[in-house]
């Protein structure tokens, strides 16, 4: 999911891709952003680069 996030999928691409419900995804994101403190999917992407999770 983070490789996705970092790659700028959009919601609508990420859930294709997934195939799950948009709506779900932005459940995921936002519980990924909330339980790493942060408060965009550009800090997101920042932290998997810098840390190398790609």
């Amino acid at each position: 999911m983070l490789r996705l996030i970092a790659r700028g999928y959009t919601y609508r691409e990420f859930a294709l891709q997934l195939d799950i419900a948009n709506k779900t995804v932005e459940s995921h994101v936002s519980a990924v952003l909330r339980k790493l403190q942060l408060s965009t999917r550009y800090q997101l992407t920042n932290l998997v680069t810098q840390r190398r999770f790609l």
